[in-house]
């Protein structure tokens, strides 16, 4: 069966199934709101039920934008005011620098604090996200242009950006035009191009982690941290790289963007299975490996992205709609929490980090919810409805 005809044996998501996913997922918010109103979810569930935990970790972002989704598509002022709870906790964290020696501000304040400020003017929402750009600043290294992912800044063993960071990137495109101040969007520029120069693999295959020298600023290798090994390719990096360029391409429209998207795109496609959802890593195509539905959503997020910023008349445009609509579809139907009493969650078959002899991290989060797959579904059903204004 070729490519063409395994996507088109999957039919595209209606618009009453779109609205009626959207219901749901607004009425599993709501349900969910007495447990994380004044504490942050898990980054991942076990055995399908996110535990309450303190606002800690780099994932802390996804469910008050899931809040924010839901006050859009709603209107009721009962989402609005649990997620402006959320903002003041948001806002304690980076004035304390409480777990922010890392680059994942963007994951913790686009979809919450950059969202409070673009959606109900929340002043407290608009500071939080500056302090979070300027924190993501500081981890830009001048030597090999990059900003550096975790660890201690400039420790030559931790001396790498990861491709992850190109959604990152949004929350300093925003500063700039909160701000005025060029510095924020001439790092996320630079950086983004580096990703470019380096994180792409001759097959269009991405590398997850990147390691540039701290000396001389050149490329030195790269690596996997969650990827099943060096040379596969972790399905939620690729996810990363795909939705990453259409963001870089809305800030700064270089043909090379554009190009990458699709060569991405279409390694991506390569390695799915026939319902469209890969598994964990792309060196698996069939058998019994975890899925990752998380990707398939962060691709149809991109895939969204990009078809609203070529012009209306490319026919590539109404492509990517159909397939995203095709890939949603698939998750509507077959992952989607349907049962409140099965899951708080949104989305199953999720994966955060599955362990392997060849790869650095714990296993944890394995074929459950993941709160950025949860974030991304609503995104991805709220962009399908159009005319949406991204928090990125």
């Amino acid at each position: 069966m070729t490519l063409q005809t395994r996507i088109e044996a999957i039919a595209p998501l209606t618009d009453v199934e779109r609205d009626a996913a959207l219901d749901a997922a607004c009425a599993q918010v709501r349900r969910n709101l007495p447990d994380f109103t004044y504490s942050a979810q898990n980054h991942s569930s076990v055995k399908n039920v996110y535990p309450a935990v303190e606002n800690n970790q780099w994932t802390a972002g996804f469910w008050p934008g899931q809040i924010w989704l839901a006050y859009e598509h709603t209107g009721d002022p009962v989402f609005r005011h649990a997620a402006q709870i959320q903002v003041q906790s948001f806002l304690h964290r980076i004035e304390n620098r409480i777990a922010t020696d890392h680059h994942d501000m963007g994951f913790l304040y686009s979809p919450t604090c950059v969202a409070a400020w673009k959606l109900v003017g929340d002043e407290d929402g608009k500071r939080a996200a500056i302090l979070a750009a300027d924190q993501l600043l500081e981890r830009f290294q001048p030597v090999g242009q990059f900003i550096q992912a975790w660890g201690r800044k400039g420790n030559p063993d931790e001396y790498r950006y990861i491709i992850d960071c190109l959604l990152n990137l949004p929350l300093l495109y925003w500063a700039t035009r909160e701000t005025g101040n060029e510095t924020y969007r001439e790092h996320a520029l630079i950086h983004a191009r580096t990703t470019l120069a380096h994180s792409i693999r001759p097959d269009n295959s991405t590398w997850h982690t990147f390691y540039m020298d701290p000396e001389t600023g050149e490329p030195v290798r790269g690596v996997t941290n969650q990827g099943y090994a060096d040379d596969s390719s972790w399905a939620r990096g690729q996810a990363w790289g795909v939705y990453g360029m259409a963001l870089s391409y809305r800030y700064e429209s270089l043909p090379e963007y554009l190009e990458t998207f699709e060569k991405l795109l279409d390694y991506y496609l390569s390695r799915l299975p026939d319902d469209l959802v890969p598994y964990w890593d792309m060196i698996y195509t069939d058998g019994e490996e975890p899925r990752d539905s998380s990707s398939a959503l962060i691709v149809a997020c991109g895939l969204l992205e990009m078809a609203d910023l070529v012009n209306e008349d490319d026919p590539r445009a109404s492509g990517w709609r159909e397939l995203a609509r095709r890939m949603v579809g698939s998750i509507v139907r077959d992952y989607a929490v349907t049962d409140p009493a099965v899951s708080n969650g949104q989305v199953l078959h999720g994966t955060y980090s599955k362990s392997t002899p060849y790869n650095t991290c714990k296993g944890e989060g394995v074929d459950e919810c993941v709160s950025w797959g949860d974030y991304y579904y609503i995104e991805a059903l709220t962009r399908l409805k159009g005319g949406w204004s991204t928090y990125w």
